[in-house]
């Protein structure tokens, strides 16, 4: 009896390329989204012959291949071409339009952006965009504090593709209708993966990740049941890369059933771990005040004793939205607001 054979070594990993694991990576062939990519050249391909492309809202839930896709297309686009310009913006992370033009100088090189003003900076970047034909992608557009920057850039750029991304399918009623009759927008829907597309794309991640042969095929559906049960790619390529964590924690060559029940009894403890104290008071806050203005939980958060600054209470408004845990909707008129509204009858430790 060896005792040591199915042990690793301190040397020895079950994960051989982690980042193939990742959200952002995208495969060199993105499987069961064809159709869809191929819908999303059909609008950019216009602009290969010089004329102006279809502009299109890309809606659809969390982890069904939306934002992959099209960074396939766009990565396609580059290699395929110099004389259209390919501009991607994720406005959870770029929500302003300062923000976001400063993040297009970037993108295209130019640098001379001190001490200029947002509508300075776009009369310069669109001169630039204009000698060419550019597609710009706008991810979770509706996270955007202000819509304007689109409608700029509608009207300056020449010819173009905008590609708007959200996971709210209602959004198209939420545009400025100043921006929704400039766009004329084409509307294509990601649906989420059935069980044998599921299983495809972790089976294809995770041969690429882990070390051949760790996994059997019985606890690697547990995982295909799990991700295809929620709806998201990102769950089963979570839950592969913990359980794989957890076999070499114990310093198993294979991966048991005993690791994979364990990550996934670990996934609700991951998204209420993912929010701090504060954070969790604000859940609590929203959930009794659902539907108020932004401006009045803040100085109830005040009130109740928590000294933030809006700006940081903001932020984790954003984060809590981001997470599903709440949903926002910006006013229109004068003296615009947020309103701020819990998402649903879930329990905080639901998360």
């Amino acid at each position: 009896m060896n005792l040591f054979k199915d042990m690793l070594g301190n040397s020895e990993s079950l994960i051989v390329d982690e980042i193939a694991l990742d959200f952002e990576y995208i495969p060199k062939i993105l499987k069961h989204r064809e159709n869809e990519q191929r819908y999303v050249a059909d609008c950019i391909k216009p602009l290969l012959q010089g004329r102006n492309g279809k502009n299109l809202l890309v809606f659809g839930k969390s982890g069904v291949g939306k934002t992959a896709a099209i960074k396939w297309v766009l990565r396609d686009l580059e290699n395929e071409t110099g004389s259209v310009i390919p501009v991607y913006i994720n406005c959870w992370k770029t929500e302003t339009s300062y923000k976001i033009i400063n993040e297009i100088c970037r993108q295209i090189n130019y640098k001379y952006v001190i001490n200029k003003k947002t509508d300075e900076l776009i009369r310069d970047v669109s001169k630039i965009l204009n000698k060419k034909s550019v597609v710009l992608v706008f991810d979770e557009v509706d996270k955007l504090i202000d819509q304007g920057i689109v409608y700029s850039l509608v009207e300056d750029i020449y010819k173009k593709t905008i590609i708007l991304i959200t996971n709210n399918k209602n959004f198209l009623n939420e545009i400025d209708p100043r921006i929704r009759s400039r766009l004329l927008l084409e509307s294509l829907e990601f649906k989420t993966y059935n069980k044998e597309e599921t299983r495809s794309i972790l089976k294809e991640r995770m041969e690429h990740a882990l070390v051949n042969g760790v996994f059997s095929e019985e606890d690697f559906n547990l995982i295909v049941d799990k991700s295809f049960e929620l709806g998201d790619i990102r769950t089963g390529l979570h839950l592969i890369k913990e359980s794989a964590m957890l076999a070499e924690n114990k310093s198993c060559k294979n991966i048991k059933k005993e690791f994979v029940e364990e990550a996934i009894s670990k996934i609700d403890d991951l998204k209420i771990d993912s929010f701090d104290a504060k954070e969790k008071l604000i859940i609590g806050l929203v959930k009794i005040n659902s539907g108020k203005r932004l401006k009045e939980l803040h100085d109830l958060f005040i009130s109740n004793g928590n000294d933030i600054p809006y700006r940081t209470f903001f932020d984790k408004i954003k984060k809590l939205e981001k997470n599903g845990v709440i949903c926002t909707k910006e006013l229109e008129g004068p003296g615009k607001a947020t309103i701020v509204s819990y998402n649903g009858d879930k329990k905080i430790d639901e998360f």
